[in-house]
Protein backbone atom coordinates (compact mmCIF):
# COMPACT_ATOMS: atom_id res chain seq x y z
CA UNK A 1 0.00 0.00 0.00
CA UNK A 2 3.00 2.30 0.03
CA UNK A 3 2.53 3.09 -3.71
CA UNK A 4 -1.19 4.71 -2.62
CA UNK A 5 0.46 6.39 -0.20
CA UNK A 6 0.20 4.36 3.34
CA UNK A 7 3.07 4.16 5.54
CA UNK A 8 3.74 2.81 9.29
CA UNK A 9 3.11 -1.32 9.15
CA UNK A 10 6.05 -2.05 10.60
CA UNK A 11 4.96 -0.21 13.69
CA UNK A 12 1.29 -0.40 13.38
CA UNK A 13 1.10 3.13 13.58
CA UNK A 14 -0.33 3.49 10.03
CA UNK A 15 -0.58 7.16 8.51
CA UNK A 16 -1.52 8.28 5.16
CA UNK A 17 0.06 10.93 2.86
CA UNK A 18 -2.44 12.43 0.77
CA UNK A 19 -0.10 14.93 -0.95
CA UNK A 20 1.90 11.79 -1.72
CA UNK A 21 -0.86 10.16 -3.65
CA UNK A 22 -2.26 13.20 -5.02
CA UNK A 23 1.26 14.02 -6.76
CA UNK A 24 1.48 10.03 -8.16
CA UNK A 25 -1.88 10.32 -9.53
CA UNK A 26 -0.93 13.64 -11.42
CA UNK A 27 1.91 12.21 -12.45
CA UNK A 28 0.02 9.09 -13.96
CA UNK A 29 -2.74 11.29 -16.18
CA UNK A 30 0.38 13.21 -17.38
CA UNK A 31 2.02 10.01 -18.57
CA UNK A 32 -1.41 8.65 -20.09
CA UNK A 33 -2.03 12.60 -21.61
CA UNK A 34 1.48 12.37 -23.19
CA UNK A 35 0.43 8.23 -24.11
CA UNK A 36 -2.27 9.38 -26.39
CA UNK A 37 -1.01 12.93 -27.48
CA UNK A 38 1.94 10.60 -29.08
CA UNK A 39 -0.85 8.01 -30.00
CA UNK A 40 -2.22 10.73 -32.31
CA UNK A 41 0.24 11.88 -33.69
CA UNK A 42 1.58 8.84 -34.64
CA UNK A 43 -1.63 8.15 -36.16
CA UNK A 44 -1.98 11.51 -38.19
CA UNK A 45 -4.04 12.78 -36.30
CA UNK A 46 -3.26 16.83 -36.09
CA UNK A 47 -4.68 18.91 -32.71
CA UNK A 48 -6.03 22.24 -32.78
CA UNK A 49 -6.15 23.55 -29.54
CA UNK A 50 -8.30 26.02 -28.87
CA UNK A 51 -12.38 27.37 -28.79
CA UNK A 52 -14.46 25.61 -30.91
CA UNK A 53 -17.68 26.93 -32.49
CA UNK A 54 -20.10 25.70 -35.46
CA UNK A 55 -20.37 27.77 -38.25
CA UNK A 56 -23.74 29.23 -39.36
CA UNK A 57 -25.36 26.49 -41.16
CA UNK A 58 -23.12 23.96 -39.86
CA UNK A 59 -20.55 25.15 -43.41
CA UNK A 60 -17.25 24.14 -40.47
CA UNK A 61 -15.50 24.66 -37.66
CA UNK A 62 -14.49 28.17 -36.48
CA UNK A 63 -11.70 27.96 -33.94
CA UNK A 64 -10.62 30.82 -31.89
CA UNK A 65 -6.50 29.59 -30.43
CA UNK A 66 -5.84 29.09 -27.26
CA UNK A 67 -2.49 30.84 -27.48
CA UNK A 68 -4.32 33.89 -28.92
CA UNK A 69 -5.18 35.32 -32.81
CA UNK A 70 -7.60 35.35 -34.85
CA UNK A 71 -10.27 32.64 -35.47
CA UNK A 72 -9.71 29.90 -38.25
CA UNK A 73 -12.12 28.41 -40.09
CA UNK A 74 -12.09 24.35 -40.63
CA UNK A 75 -14.33 22.76 -43.15
CA UNK A 76 -14.92 18.77 -43.30
CA UNK A 77 -17.13 16.37 -45.05
CA UNK A 78 -17.68 15.36 -41.19
CA UNK A 79 -17.87 17.00 -38.37
CA UNK A 80 -18.29 15.29 -35.20
CA UNK A 81 -19.11 17.03 -31.66
CA UNK A 82 -18.35 15.06 -28.29
CA UNK A 83 -17.57 17.76 -25.87
CA UNK A 84 -18.81 15.67 -22.98
CA UNK A 85 -20.31 17.76 -20.13
CA UNK A 86 -19.28 20.03 -17.27
CA UNK A 87 -20.05 19.77 -13.59
CA UNK A 88 -23.81 21.56 -12.82
CA UNK A 89 -23.81 23.88 -9.32
CA UNK A 90 -27.52 24.88 -8.47
CA UNK A 91 -28.64 28.19 -7.59
CA UNK A 92 -27.69 29.57 -4.19
CA UNK A 93 -26.39 32.46 -1.97
CA UNK A 94 -21.93 31.01 -1.85
CA UNK A 95 -22.28 27.75 -3.44
CA UNK A 96 -20.33 28.64 -6.10
CA UNK A 97 -17.67 30.62 -4.28
CA UNK A 98 -17.10 28.02 -1.30
CA UNK A 99 -18.26 24.60 -2.79
CA UNK A 100 -16.21 22.75 -5.40
CA UNK A 101 -17.19 20.49 -8.52
CA UNK A 102 -16.35 16.57 -8.72
CA UNK A 103 -13.51 17.75 -11.23
CA UNK A 104 -12.05 20.17 -8.27
CA UNK A 105 -11.64 16.79 -5.79
CA UNK A 106 -8.29 15.98 -7.48
CA UNK A 107 -7.48 19.42 -7.04
CA UNK A 108 -7.30 18.98 -3.14
CA UNK A 109 -4.18 19.87 -1.98
CA UNK A 110 -4.76 18.29 1.73
CA UNK A 111 -7.60 15.46 3.04
CA UNK A 112 -10.26 17.92 4.20
CA UNK A 113 -10.75 16.98 8.17
CA UNK A 114 -14.88 17.71 7.53
CA UNK A 115 -16.42 16.51 4.18
CA UNK A 116 -19.61 17.34 2.59
CA UNK A 117 -20.65 15.78 -0.11
CA UNK A 118 -23.32 16.59 -2.28
CA UNK A 119 -25.44 14.36 -4.47
CA UNK A 120 -27.26 10.93 -4.91
CA UNK A 121 -25.73 9.65 -8.11
CA UNK A 122 -22.60 7.49 -8.44
CA UNK A 123 -19.98 10.03 -8.51
CA UNK A 124 -21.18 11.25 -4.83
CA UNK A 125 -21.19 8.01 -3.53
CA UNK A 126 -17.88 6.98 -4.68
CA UNK A 127 -16.61 10.56 -3.44
CA UNK A 128 -18.06 10.04 -0.03
CA UNK A 129 -16.85 6.25 0.24
CA UNK A 130 -13.14 7.20 -0.11
CA UNK A 131 -12.70 10.39 1.74
CA UNK A 132 -14.57 8.46 4.88
CA UNK A 133 -12.00 5.42 4.19
CA UNK A 134 -9.48 8.14 4.80
CA UNK A 135 -10.24 9.39 7.67
CA UNK A 136 -12.43 12.62 6.56
CA UNK A 137 -15.47 13.12 8.81
CA UNK A 138 -17.95 12.68 5.76
CA UNK A 139 -21.55 13.87 5.37
CA UNK A 140 -23.65 12.84 2.16
CA UNK A 141 -26.73 14.80 1.48
CA UNK A 142 -28.92 14.02 -0.99
CA UNK A 143 -32.81 15.26 -2.06
CA UNK A 144 -34.63 12.68 -1.50
CA UNK A 145 -34.45 9.37 0.46
CA UNK A 146 -31.14 7.56 -0.62
CA UNK A 147 -28.71 7.43 -3.05
CA UNK A 148 -28.99 5.47 -6.19
CA UNK A 149 -32.77 5.71 -6.54
CA UNK A 150 -32.43 4.35 -10.38
CA UNK A 151 -30.67 1.40 -9.44
CA UNK A 152 -32.07 -1.53 -8.46
CA UNK A 153 -32.91 -1.87 -4.88
CA UNK A 154 -31.28 -4.63 -3.54
CA UNK A 155 -27.78 -2.50 -4.38
CA UNK A 156 -29.49 0.82 -3.63
CA UNK A 157 -30.30 -0.05 -0.04
CA UNK A 158 -27.27 -2.52 0.51
CA UNK A 159 -25.48 0.32 -0.45
CA UNK A 160 -27.48 2.39 2.37
CA UNK A 161 -26.47 0.11 5.00
CA UNK A 162 -22.97 -0.46 4.18
CA UNK A 163 -22.51 3.92 3.65
CA UNK A 164 -23.96 4.05 7.44
CA UNK A 165 -21.80 1.25 8.80
CA UNK A 166 -18.49 2.45 7.58
CA UNK A 167 -19.87 5.97 9.56
CA UNK A 168 -20.77 8.10 6.94
CA UNK A 169 -23.69 10.53 7.73
CA UNK A 170 -26.79 10.55 4.94
CA UNK A 171 -28.94 13.68 5.18
CA UNK A 172 -31.65 12.71 3.39
CA UNK A 173 -35.22 14.66 2.38
CA UNK A 174 -33.20 17.99 2.11
CA UNK A 175 -34.18 19.10 -1.42
CA UNK A 176 -30.73 20.27 -1.85
CA UNK A 177 -28.13 23.19 -0.68
CA UNK A 178 -30.04 26.58 -0.02
CA UNK A 179 -26.43 28.26 0.96
CA UNK A 180 -23.06 28.39 1.75
CA UNK A 181 -21.60 30.37 4.66
CA UNK A 182 -17.68 31.30 4.93
CA UNK A 183 -16.99 31.46 9.06
CA UNK A 184 -14.40 32.73 10.68
CA UNK A 185 -12.06 30.41 11.36
CA UNK A 186 -12.07 29.75 7.44
CA UNK A 187 -14.82 26.76 7.88
CA UNK A 188 -18.14 26.57 5.86
CA UNK A 189 -21.43 26.25 6.69
CA UNK A 190 -23.84 24.31 4.91
CA UNK A 191 -27.77 25.74 5.20
CA UNK A 192 -30.18 23.17 3.30
CA UNK A 193 -33.54 23.54 1.92
CA UNK A 194 -35.16 20.91 4.63
CA UNK A 195 -33.88 23.92 7.59
CA UNK A 196 -31.07 21.65 8.44
CA UNK A 197 -27.71 23.19 8.90
CA UNK A 198 -24.18 21.41 8.77
CA UNK A 199 -21.26 22.99 10.32
CA UNK A 200 -17.71 23.12 10.67
CA UNK A 201 -17.03 21.96 7.55
CA UNK A 202 -13.44 21.87 5.26
CA UNK A 203 -15.11 21.10 2.01
CA UNK A 204 -17.97 21.34 0.11
CA UNK A 205 -18.34 19.04 -2.77
CA UNK A 206 -21.11 19.70 -6.19
CA UNK A 207 -21.75 16.37 -7.50
CA UNK A 208 -25.50 17.07 -8.06
CA UNK A 209 -25.50 16.25 -11.73
CA UNK A 210 -23.68 17.12 -15.25
CA UNK A 211 -24.46 19.26 -18.06
CA UNK A 212 -23.70 19.04 -21.97
CA UNK A 213 -20.80 21.24 -22.65
CA UNK A 214 -22.97 22.98 -25.70
CA UNK A 215 -22.66 26.67 -24.60
CA UNK A 216 -19.60 27.68 -26.83
CA UNK A 217 -21.07 25.77 -30.19
CA UNK A 218 -23.36 27.73 -31.38
CA UNK A 219 -25.82 24.99 -32.42
CA UNK A 220 -28.67 27.20 -32.38
CA UNK A 221 -27.10 29.37 -35.38
CA UNK A 222 -25.76 25.91 -37.47
CA UNK A 223 -30.02 24.52 -37.39
CA UNK A 224 -28.70 21.58 -34.78
CA UNK A 225 -31.89 20.43 -32.95
CA UNK A 226 -31.24 19.95 -29.21
CA UNK A 227 -33.80 18.18 -27.19
CA UNK A 228 -34.72 18.65 -22.52
CA UNK A 229 -31.74 19.84 -21.33
CA UNK A 230 -29.92 21.21 -23.90
CA UNK A 231 -28.80 17.66 -25.36
CA UNK A 232 -27.91 17.05 -29.03
CA UNK A 233 -30.61 14.89 -30.46
CA UNK A 234 -28.88 12.03 -32.45
CA UNK A 235 -30.81 8.79 -34.50
CA UNK A 236 -29.63 5.09 -33.62
CA UNK A 237 -26.36 6.17 -35.89
CA UNK A 238 -25.59 9.13 -34.29
CA UNK A 239 -26.29 11.52 -36.92
CA UNK A 240 -28.11 14.76 -36.08
CA UNK A 241 -30.66 16.66 -38.02
CA UNK A 242 -27.73 18.11 -40.03
CA UNK A 243 -25.84 15.98 -42.74
CA UNK A 244 -22.65 15.44 -42.08
CA UNK A 245 -22.67 16.27 -38.27
CA UNK A 246 -22.58 13.69 -35.89
CA UNK A 247 -22.68 13.78 -32.06
CA UNK A 248 -21.64 11.70 -29.52
CA UNK A 249 -21.12 10.33 -25.28
CA UNK A 250 -22.21 12.92 -22.82
CA UNK A 251 -23.12 15.61 -24.94
CA UNK A 252 -26.28 13.49 -26.40
CA UNK A 253 -26.92 12.27 -22.81
CA UNK A 254 -27.43 8.47 -24.01
CA UNK A 255 -25.63 6.12 -21.18
CA UNK A 256 -23.16 8.58 -20.00
CA UNK A 257 -20.54 6.27 -19.64
CA UNK A 258 -16.90 6.56 -21.42
CA UNK A 259 -16.84 3.34 -22.63
CA UNK A 260 -20.00 3.51 -24.02
CA UNK A 261 -19.03 6.76 -25.67
CA UNK A 262 -15.64 5.01 -27.05
CA UNK A 263 -18.24 1.94 -28.36
CA UNK A 264 -20.61 4.97 -30.58
CA UNK A 265 -17.47 6.63 -32.00
CA UNK A 266 -15.95 3.23 -33.42
CA UNK A 267 -19.11 2.20 -34.79
CA UNK A 268 -18.91 5.59 -36.37
CA UNK A 269 -15.76 5.39 -37.49
CA UNK A 270 -16.75 1.91 -39.04
CA UNK A 271 -19.74 3.73 -40.95
CA UNK A 272 -18.40 6.13 -41.88
CA UNK A 273 -14.70 4.99 -43.06
CA UNK A 274 -14.75 1.05 -43.37
CA UNK A 275 -16.48 0.36 -46.68
CA UNK A 276 -19.64 -1.77 -47.44
CA UNK A 277 -19.33 -4.24 -44.66
CA UNK A 278 -20.23 -1.95 -42.38
CA UNK A 279 -22.51 0.63 -43.68
CA UNK A 280 -25.46 -0.45 -41.03
CA UNK A 281 -23.47 -0.39 -38.25
CA UNK A 282 -24.64 1.05 -34.83
CA UNK A 283 -23.70 0.97 -31.07
CA UNK A 284 -26.41 -0.92 -29.25
CA UNK A 285 -27.51 1.04 -25.94
CA UNK A 286 -29.31 -1.84 -24.60
CA UNK A 287 -28.15 -3.93 -22.11
CA UNK A 288 -25.02 -1.80 -20.81
CA UNK A 289 -22.71 -2.95 -18.10
CA UNK A 290 -22.12 -0.46 -15.42
CA UNK A 291 -19.83 -0.22 -12.61
CA UNK A 292 -20.15 2.50 -9.47
CA UNK A 293 -16.45 2.35 -7.25
CA UNK A 294 -18.67 2.96 -4.00
CA UNK A 295 -17.77 1.35 -1.16
CA UNK A 296 -18.59 -1.61 -1.49
CA UNK A 297 -18.39 -1.57 -5.74
CA UNK A 298 -21.52 -2.09 -7.28
CA UNK A 299 -22.19 -3.61 -10.53
CA UNK A 300 -25.45 -3.83 -13.17
CA UNK A 301 -26.70 -4.89 -16.20
CA UNK A 302 -30.04 -4.96 -17.76
CA UNK A 303 -33.59 -3.78 -16.07
CA UNK A 304 -34.44 -3.38 -12.73
CA UNK A 305 -37.10 -5.73 -11.07
CA UNK A 306 -39.26 -2.67 -11.26
CA UNK A 307 -38.38 -2.40 -14.62
CA UNK A 308 -39.00 -5.55 -16.26
CA UNK A 309 -42.37 -5.70 -14.27
CA UNK A 310 -43.54 -2.27 -15.73
CA UNK A 311 -42.60 -4.18 -19.26
CA UNK A 312 -43.15 -7.62 -18.90
CA UNK A 313 -45.89 -7.93 -16.25
CA UNK A 314 -45.41 -9.11 -12.49
CA UNK A 315 -46.66 -12.90 -13.13
CA UNK A 316 -44.05 -12.85 -16.09
CA UNK A 317 -41.28 -11.93 -13.96
CA UNK A 318 -39.17 -14.47 -11.88
CA UNK A 319 -36.46 -12.66 -8.93
CA UNK A 320 -33.21 -14.63 -8.04
CA UNK A 321 -31.97 -13.14 -4.92
CA UNK A 322 -28.93 -13.66 -2.62
CA UNK A 323 -27.52 -11.92 0.20
CA UNK A 324 -23.97 -13.26 2.19
CA UNK A 325 -21.08 -12.07 4.03
CA UNK A 326 -18.19 -13.09 1.22
CA UNK A 327 -15.89 -16.35 2.18
CA UNK A 328 -12.86 -13.63 2.32
CA UNK A 329 -14.49 -12.17 5.68
CA UNK A 330 -15.16 -15.82 7.17
CA UNK A 331 -11.84 -16.28 9.23
CA UNK A 332 -12.66 -12.34 10.62
CA UNK A 333 -13.05 -12.58 14.36
CA UNK A 334 -16.39 -10.23 14.52
CA UNK A 335 -19.98 -10.33 14.58
CA UNK A 336 -21.44 -11.71 11.71
CA UNK A 337 -23.39 -8.63 11.39
CA UNK A 338 -20.36 -6.69 11.38
CA UNK A 339 -19.14 -8.59 7.79
CA UNK A 340 -19.41 -6.30 4.84
CA UNK A 341 -22.25 -7.82 3.08
CA UNK A 342 -22.76 -9.48 -0.72
CA UNK A 343 -26.20 -9.02 -2.40
CA UNK A 344 -27.39 -10.38 -5.67
CA UNK A 345 -30.41 -10.40 -7.89
CA UNK A 346 -30.74 -11.88 -11.25
CA UNK A 347 -33.87 -10.66 -12.65
CA UNK A 348 -35.90 -13.64 -15.26
CA UNK A 349 -38.36 -12.87 -17.76
CA UNK A 350 -40.90 -15.34 -19.88
CA UNK A 351 -41.36 -19.27 -20.04
CA UNK A 352 -37.34 -19.50 -20.75
CA UNK A 353 -36.49 -17.27 -18.01
CA UNK A 354 -34.55 -15.13 -20.32
CA UNK A 355 -31.80 -12.98 -17.65
CA UNK A 356 -33.05 -9.37 -18.39
CA UNK A 357 -31.84 -7.89 -15.17
CA UNK A 358 -28.41 -8.64 -12.91
CA UNK A 359 -27.58 -6.42 -9.88
CA UNK A 360 -24.46 -6.91 -8.07
CA UNK A 361 -22.81 -5.34 -4.71
CA UNK A 362 -19.77 -6.35 -2.54
CA UNK A 363 -16.11 -7.23 -2.62
CA UNK A 364 -15.17 -8.06 -6.53
CA UNK A 365 -18.49 -6.88 -8.13
CA UNK A 366 -16.61 -5.01 -10.40
CA UNK A 367 -14.58 -7.76 -11.99
CA UNK A 368 -17.21 -10.19 -12.11
CA UNK A 369 -19.89 -7.92 -14.38
CA UNK A 370 -17.63 -7.79 -16.99
CA UNK A 371 -17.87 -11.45 -18.05
CA UNK A 372 -22.15 -11.73 -17.09
CA UNK A 373 -22.55 -8.82 -18.95
CA UNK A 374 -21.04 -10.68 -22.06
CA UNK A 375 -23.47 -13.62 -20.81
CA UNK A 376 -26.56 -11.30 -20.85
CA UNK A 377 -25.60 -10.00 -24.30
CA UNK A 378 -25.66 -13.07 -25.45
CA UNK A 379 -29.45 -13.75 -24.36
CA UNK A 380 -28.48 -16.38 -21.43
CA UNK A 381 -31.27 -17.68 -19.29
CA UNK A 382 -31.40 -18.76 -15.92
CA UNK A 383 -30.58 -22.66 -17.19
CA UNK A 384 -27.47 -21.32 -19.19
CA UNK A 385 -26.10 -19.88 -15.67
CA UNK A 386 -27.25 -22.97 -13.65
CA UNK A 387 -25.38 -25.07 -16.25
CA UNK A 388 -21.98 -23.08 -15.67
CA UNK A 389 -20.22 -25.29 -13.10
CA UNK A 390 -18.97 -22.94 -10.24
CA UNK A 391 -15.35 -21.23 -9.13
CA UNK A 392 -15.41 -22.04 -5.54
CA UNK A 393 -14.47 -20.29 -3.50
CA UNK A 394 -15.81 -16.90 -5.39
CA UNK A 395 -18.56 -14.70 -4.61
CA UNK A 396 -19.28 -15.02 -8.61
CA UNK A 397 -20.24 -18.89 -8.00
CA UNK A 398 -23.46 -17.39 -6.07
CA UNK A 399 -24.94 -16.61 -9.77
CA UNK A 400 -24.69 -19.82 -11.20
CA UNK A 401 -25.99 -22.02 -8.05
CA UNK A 402 -28.58 -18.87 -7.25
CA UNK A 403 -31.61 -21.17 -5.52
CA UNK A 404 -33.56 -22.61 -6.86
CA UNK A 405 -30.92 -24.14 -8.45
CA UNK A 406 -31.86 -26.76 -11.66
CA UNK A 407 -35.44 -26.16 -11.58
CA UNK A 408 -36.26 -23.82 -14.51
CA UNK A 409 -37.40 -24.68 -18.01
CA UNK A 410 -34.22 -26.59 -19.77
CA UNK A 411 -33.90 -23.70 -22.76
CA UNK A 412 -30.84 -21.62 -23.84
CA UNK A 413 -30.14 -18.36 -25.05
CA UNK A 414 -27.05 -19.91 -26.78
CA UNK A 415 -26.60 -20.44 -30.36
CA UNK A 416 -25.10 -23.58 -28.95
CA UNK A 417 -26.67 -25.37 -26.31
CA UNK A 418 -24.22 -25.85 -22.77
CA UNK A 419 -27.06 -27.66 -21.91
CA UNK A 420 -27.68 -31.34 -20.29
CA UNK A 421 -23.71 -32.00 -20.97
CA UNK A 422 -24.27 -31.13 -24.23
CA UNK A 423 -20.84 -31.21 -26.61
CA UNK A 424 -18.80 -27.50 -26.69
CA UNK A 425 -18.74 -25.88 -29.81
CA UNK A 426 -16.53 -25.92 -32.58
CA UNK A 427 -14.98 -23.36 -34.93
CA UNK A 428 -15.92 -23.44 -38.42
CA UNK A 429 -12.48 -23.86 -40.32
Amino acid sequence: MKHYGFSGYESDAISFDWGFIKEARDMYIARLNGIYERNMGNSGVSSIIGTASLANDAKGVIVTPEEGGDPVTYTAKNILIATGGYPWFPEGEGIREHAISSDGFFELEELPGHSVVVGAGYIAVELAGVLQALGSETNLVIRKEKALREFDEIVADALDDEMQRQGITIVRNTNGVKSITLDEDESKTVHLNNGEVIEGVDSVIMAAGRKPLVGPLNLDGAGIEQRKGGYIAVNDFSETNVKGVYALGDVCGNTELTPMAIAAGRRLADRLFGGPDYAGVKVSYDNVPTVVFSHPPIGTIGMTEKEAIEKYGEDKVKVYRSKFANLYYGPWQVDPDDKPKTAMKLICAGEEELVVGLHVIGMGADEMLQGFGIAIKMGATKADFDSCIALHPTAAEEFVTMFPWGLSKQVTGAKVSPLNGADAPEPKL
